[in-house]
This record gives structure tokens, sequence and C-alpha cells, in this order.
């Protein structure tokens, strides 16, 4: 029931009421009575200025320690910025000086369930129902700590009394077990009936929203929070949500303000600062999301998931030692957790311990009580340590299982991504073209890598990065995100790419001014052009040339049976669906082999492609041709890439950080025997790579 929690010193929707006595503006300087302090204070708290509030309460606590209003105030709202030891000593204290005052006893209930002390909490929380017997939240309060330590009819018949108080609350609870049941509609007709009955319900708002953002009904379920956060500025839980709602987006820039909003609100806890880190982590802030994670740690030193994050962060930084240091303190706080595993596999330059692989043995053997996702995480864990000990058929069994139980937990319809490769090849004509040649904002700063994961895309980026002129900013999902706002507030039924047959040329200016402005964020320093290397991209190259003509795009591509294997071992933290299916990800090959064929033919000499092969076995060369197609001078730097230190949030991220090697050519030649349906499905295109099946890799060498 902790999700229908209030704020703790909130009479009504986390808004405190001053008097009604006329207070003086709240920046006055000038002395105040008792009275006017204490609603000065109240104003504080109604626009959200806690830290003000406090320092307030506590000038008035240094003239008069002995004030029990003030007193109770600030040990309620240290309640809120999760200050609990100091919360609690001030809410003893004023029990102490006014035993008959009901509120700090609720209060002090309220912050013993939350310390995990329900058994004080019981005593604390009795009082305040029989000092004030309809304080609703009392008896809620109380039926939660009954609940708690067991005492399950009388924690009932409180409940039953906070809801004969409160039917709106009766009302709240009810939703709320039918949205945690996932009974989705029941909850969102209970959610609505409230806000029918009282527009100014906050909890309801919040809850509704939750139930809609998972039903792609993003914009209502923003309206409704943005609506809250109005209503009461100290909701952090109303923040915390928006913010989480933006991050799904990649709004990063507008959910990092809601969530230093909820800092501001909460400063000491660790859920405000760890939701902040994991929106600066991929946002590229990538040393404030370390220091974050160390804010999370200092508060709550066995965060499992500040701990991985953590590492993730380090990883990303080219602090291996450290990250590993990371990984292993979120083992020993969450054993089961099996990302923690597959992270320290996936630092692909380590190898897993014999200890390690009969824990994850172990794990997998216990199975009832393991996640699915852990499980998962296991499976392709074991299957690396395997393929490093040069066992390629357990390595392989376990790969199979893996990628079999992650297809399930995925939504991927190739007959779909068919279908709009077949749109987008029929609106992105010749003749479309050359009719919007021009278009678009002329900055050249863009450098686009497109292609399939683990093609060699971060190689490039990562030579262009170690140029004085070029900054890496890893995968923007910006492009995609641009096509896609094409299909907002359409009654028509008209998205893209065919909308885009409606638009001016100022219109793709400003699109990509709009795909400029979002890559801002991710922006560090001040040299003139940034890489953008999501993959996924190589549909919309043809977008990309309309609304940015002065981009360069570069096609990262690799022999068919390495790239697709590839990614077959590969666990994504995100957005690669179509990779755990042999057949399904070579029929994704080959969607993407037709549409770069289209853009070499509408758009010719636009895209340059970047043979994986070529660039290990020719590197010198292939580096100046990349070079030079951007429109870059030589620099000896591009040459000894492996030496600079930048961030890199990729899973090849310690691959680049060692000079060229060979070993990952034709690394699908270990696991030929269980290729048959992916040759298969590609050996319509493999003729087209054959001066490649030449080169050769000693057999067993680990790679790719």
């Amino acid at each position: 029931m902790d999700i229908l929690r209030k704020s703790a010193c909130a009479p009504a929707r986390g808004l405190i009421r001053p008097s009604l006595q006329k207070t003086r503006p709240v920046d006055s300087t000038e002395e105040l009575t008792p009275q006017a302090n204490f609603n000065k204070a109240i104003s504080l708290i109604n626009s959200g200025q806690l830290s003000r509030a406090v320092a307030l309460c506590r000038e008035c606590l240094g003239r008069d320690p002995g004030n029990v209003n003030m007193t109770a105030l600030l040990g309620a709202i240290l309640i809120k910025t999760r200050e609990f030891s100091e919360a609690e000593r001030h809410l003893y204290k004023v029990i102490e000086l006014a035993p008959n005052f009901a509120k700090p006893h609720e209060d002090l209930g309220y912050l013993l369930i939350e310390l995990g002390r329900p058994g004080d909490a019981v005593a604390h929380l009795e009082n305040a129902v029989r000092l004030d017997p309809k304080s609703e939240m009392a008896h809620f309060y109380l039926g939660r700590a009954l609940s708690m330590v067991g005492r399950g009819r009388e924690a009932d018949v409180a409940f039953e009394a906070s809801f004969e108080l409160s039917p709106a609350r009766r009302k709240l609870a009810q939703a709320a077990e039918h949205h945690k049941a996932g009974r989705l509609d029941q909850a969102a007709s209970l959610y609505r009936e409230l806000l029918g009955e009282s527009a100014g319900n906050v909890d309801a708002m919040r809850l509704l929203a939750g139930v809609l953002s998972h039903r792609t009904s993003a914009d209502e379920a923003e309206s409704l929070l943005r609506q809250a956060i109005a209503l009461a500025p100290d909701y952090t839980l109303a923040y915390l949500d928006l913010g989480s709602l933006l991050h799904e987006q990649y709004r990063y820039a507008e959910a990092i303000d809601c969530f230093r909003r909820a800092v501001q609100l909460q400063p000491r806890s660790a859920k405000t600062h760890y939701m902040l880190a994991s929106s600066l982590a991929p946002a590229g802030k990538t040393y404030d999301a370390l220091d974050e994670y160390q804010r999370v740690l200092e508060i709550k030193p066995e965060h499992a998931g500040a701990w991985l994050g953590m590492g993730h962060t380090l990883k990303t930084v080219g602090l291996q030692a450290e990250a590993i240091d990371a990984y292993r303190e979120c083992i020993r706080v969450r054993p089961e957790n099996g990302e923690s595993y597959w992270s320290l596999a996936n630092l692909k330059t380590y190898q897993l311990s014999d200890d390690d692989i009969a824990e994850m043995k172990s794990a997998l053997e216990r199975g009832s009580d393991l996640a699915e996702q852990s499980a998962v995480n296991f499976l392709f864990a074991l299957a690396k340590a395997s393929e490093d000990a040069g066992d390629f058929e357990s390595a392989w069994e376990y790969y199979s299982e893996g990628n079999a139980r992650q297809r399930q937990q995925e939504f991927y319809d190739p007959v779909q991504t068919e279908v709009t490769n077949d749109e987008i090849i029929e609106v992105f004509s010749r003749e479309f073209l050359e009719e919007n040649s021009g278009s678009g904002h002329p900055d050249p700063a863009p450098i686009f890598i497109v292609g399939l994961p683990r093609s060699g895309s971060t190689l490039i980026e990562q030579i262009l990065a170690s140029h004085s002129m070029v900054e890496g900013t890893s995968e923007l999902p910006y492009l995609g995100r641009v096509a896609t706002s094409l299909n907002r507030n359409r009654a028509d039924g008209i998205n893209y790419p065919f909308a885009l047959r409606e638009l001016k040329a100022h219109h793709f200016r400003a699109l990509g001014q709009d795909y400029l402005e979002r890559a801002r964020l991710h922006r560090n320093t001040d040299r003139p052009r940034f890489v953008d290397k999501m993959p996924n991209n190589f549909p919309s190259v043809g977008l990309a040339h309309l609304i940015l003509p002065n981009a360069k795009i570069i096609d990262a591509r690799r022999y068919p049976l390495d790239s697709t294997l590839s990614c077959y071992r590969q666990l994504f933290a995100r957005g690669q669906t179509f990779v755990y299916d042999l057949t399904e990800i070579g029929e994704y090959f080959l969607e993407y082999q037709r549409m770069m064929d289209h853009w070499h033919e509408v758009l010719p000499g636009r895209v340059l492609t970047v043979q994986y092969e070529d660039l290990v076995t020719d590197f010198d060369n292939q580096a100046r041709r990349l070079l030079e197609f951007c429109e870059l001078p030589w620099e000896d730097a591009c040459a000894s890439f492996y030496d600079t230190e930048r961030p890199v949030r990729t899973a090849s991220s310690e691959q680049v950080r060692q000079p060229i090697y060979t070993r990952s050519i034709h690394f699908w030649r270990n696991y030929q025997s269980h290729l048959e349906e992916l040759i298969e499905v590609l050996e319509p295109i493999l003729p087209r790579y054959a001066r490649y099946e030449s080169i050769n890799q000693p057999a067993g060498q680990s790679g790719g």
C-alpha cells in the first residue's frame, strides 16, 4: 500500500494549508511572530522550497527551542527530505513537550514504518488515533504497521476506519489493488471516477498516469503528472514518475530536470539520486552520473542497482579494474542478479572464475526463485565463459537457451520491418530526393554511423573521436524520434514516411534543427563535429540526407555470418529486438542490405561503406579514406585511437581500447555446424562477400 502514501506532513494532497491569517512575503527578512514564521514555513513548503523551510525552522528553534509547532513541523519536513535520524529526534522531542499533540505521533509512526520498525510504530499510531480519531491517515498508517507485524485482523479494522473517514481512500485502495493485479481497465475506471468526484486528487492523477503509460498513452499520462505537480509542488513521487516517463521517451534533459527537483525535495533519498544517475549516464553526463551513484551508496551502501550502475559507468570511462570491483560488490549484495555476472563477461577482456561459473550453474538449477531476466543473463554469461575456455559446444547450448528465453520477452514483427522498409523505399525515390535537394539545416556537425550492431561502428567512432575536431557521443535515439514526431496529431492516419510528401524546405530545416537541439545535450566539448553511431538509423539515411544535407553518413559493414552471429552472442540492454532468433536476424540482415542498396542507388556517393575486414587488415589506408570522406585532415592520434580517453557506452568499449586485431574475422566458423539455418537465409547475398572468405582466423580464437 506504500503506493498510496501521502506527504508525511500533509493533511491534504501533499499541500500544507497555512492559516487564513495574512502573512508577510516569504523573503521578508524582518523579525516575525512565531505564528507568522510558521505560516512562512508552510508557504515555503507549498512552493517546494523545502531546504529554505528547514533553514527557517532551525533559525526559529535556535531562538526558541521550546516552540512545539516549529519542532513538529521541522520533524515532518525532515521526513520528506529523508533525513530520518534528525526527524526522529525532533519528533520524540515534540512528543515529550506536548504528549497530547496527535500529529507528531502520526508522523513518528509513519517514520518508524519507513525505517523498518513497524513494531515501534504501532504504539505511536495507536496514540495518534486515540488523540485524533478523525485522522484518516493515522488509521491508515496504523493498518500498515499492524499488517507488517502480522496482526492482520487488527490491521483490517484500522484500514476500515480509515476508509470510513475517507470513501475516496477506499476507492483509491480498490483501484490500486486492481492496478497491482494487472486489471488495468478496472483500475483506470476507478481512478477516473475519483477524479470526477475530486478533480484535485493528485494521488489518483499519478496512479492513472501509471496505467496510461503502460498503454502507450504517454501524452495523457504526462499531462496528468504535470497537473499533479502544479497542484502539489512537493509531490516527489510525481516528479519521479514524470522523469521516468520522459526518460523512456529519450527526453533526457527534461527527465534530468525532474529528477534534480526530486533530489531537492528529498536530498537524503537513495531513490531520487539513483533515478537522476540513471538519466545522466545515457545523456552522456558520465562523470555527473558517477557522482550521483556515489551519493546513492553513501546513503545506502547496499544499493545493488547503484553498484551495477556504477560498474557500467566506470566501464564507460575505461576504469575497468574499478568497474570489476563495483560488479563484484553488486554480486555480494544481490548474488541472484544475473546482470552482474553478464556485465563482467561482457567486458570481453575479462574471464569469469570457476567459482563464478559454479555459482551461476547453481542459481540456474535452483530455478524457481530466479527471475527470468536473471536466468537469461546467467545463460549468456555461461556461454561467454565456455567460449573463452574453447568449449564451443557448451557455449552454443547456453546461447541457444538464452536467446530462446529472451525472445519470449521481446516483441518483434519481421513482417512489419519489411512493410516499413517497403514504404520508405516507395517515398524516398530518386525524384523525391532531387525535388527536395538542398533542404534541411546546413550544419555539417553530425557524422552518422549506421549498420548492424557489432559490425565495427564503435571502432570507427573511436578513430574519428580521436581527431581534435570530432566528439564521440555514442548512440543517439533522436533521428528516429524526429521521424516519429511526424505521426503526432494526425487524425487522417497519414504517418511517416508518407507525411514527408507534405513538407516544404522550411519544415526539413526545422526537423534538422530539432535533431541538433536534442543532440546538444550529449555534447560536452566545443569540437565542431560529433558522431552519432546509432546503428538502427540505416532505414533513415534518406531522412538524414533531407534534414541535414551536409552531415556525413558512414555504413559500418561486416561479413554477414560474423555480423549476425555476433549479434546473436550479445545480450543487449534494450532496443535490438531482432537478434534473438537466427532466422529473424538473418532476414533482418537481408532487409539491411536491401535498404543500403536502395540508398546507394538513389543517393550515389552519399554514404561511405567501411567494411570491417578491410579496416582491420588495411588500417592505414582505410583510416585515411574515412577521414577524407569526412573532410578532416589526417591526425596521428587517429592511428593510435586505443590511447584516446573518452567515455564509450557500447559492448565494444574495452575492445576499442586495444590496438587493431584480426581475431574476430570469421569467428562464425567456430559454430559452423549449428548455423545451417542462418546460412540458408543469408545464401542469396553471401556471394557478394566472397572476397572476404579467404581471410582466415586461427581456429579457437575468441573474438567478435
